[in-house]
């Protein structure tokens, strides 16, 4: 069944490998602005054995397709889609692919929010929310192959050498790069992320310590993204 596909307005969030924090500046820029109707996600690629999310053997392929979404409904499990709920969205997905296939997993993704914006349209507060904007949030490299959002924070560890080639085709297009740990130069190329200088310089950045709030520039460029029109489609 094909769903009406609304446009929206849609930030993601990358990073250039795991564990740099990517997850929590995604709840960050929920908690930030606990008035919108946030829509959340996590997409994970597997292939090789090998998960997308943790850099081992895990559970996270599905057993029978190439793509499938679940959504989370437990606040308190511990789990990235779960801790989006935490932080105040009102739906939490997780996306799960196989290397190369994201295309394939679009229309699941697109039927699920459409499914999602319909269930809240019919429940009991839906009246009471109708003026709170609506928005997307999803932690994604790959997703901005197919998407031009609304707003792209790319997070960066200096301390960490991997970087995804998902995440280097999409960093010319970061809005902001969000830094964590010790600031990255800006007079010399770092020879671990094997980018031009000028691309550091031209970016705005701002360091961000996990845990610490929703630096004011990142809240600057995430309330004006909110406020102006929904114009993506997925």
């Amino acid at each position: 069944m094909t769903r009406t596909n609304h446009p929206w307005r849609v930030i993601i969030v990358g990073g250039h490998t795991r564990t740099i924090g990517k997850t929590q500046l995604v709840c960050d820029v929920i908690a930030a602005f606990p008035e919108v109707r946030w829509i959340a996600g996590k997409i994970t690629q597997y292939g090789h054995g090998v998960c997308a999310q943790k850099g081992h053997d895990c559970d996270c392929a599905p057993d029978e397709h190439i793509c499938a979404i679940s959504w989370e409904h437990s606040a308190t499990t511990g789990t990235d889609s779960s801790r989006f709920l935490a932080a105040g969205a009102q739906r939490s997905f997780w996306l799960r692919t196989k290397q190369g296939f994201l295309a394939e997993g679009l229309p699941i993704l697109r039927q699920a929010i459409g499914e999602a914006s319909e269930s809240a349209a019919e429940s009991p507060s839906a009246s009471e929310n109708a003026h709170k904007p609506r928005a997307l949030i999803v932690e994604s490299n790959s997703l901005m192959q197919f998407v031009k959002p609304s707003l792209f924070f790319a997070v960066l560890d200096p301390a960490k050498e991997d970087f995804k080639e998902s995440a280097r085709a999409a960093l010319d297009r970061a809005d902001a790069l969000v830094l964590r740990g010790n600031t990255i130069s800006s007079s010399a190329e770092p020879l671990w992320m094997k980018l031009p200088a000028k691309l550091l310089r031209e970016k705005p950045s701002v360091n961000q310590r996990e845990g610490d709030p929703l630096p004011d520039p990142l809240a600057v460029l995430v309330k004006r993204a909110l406020e102006g029109p929904p114009t993506v489609a997925i």
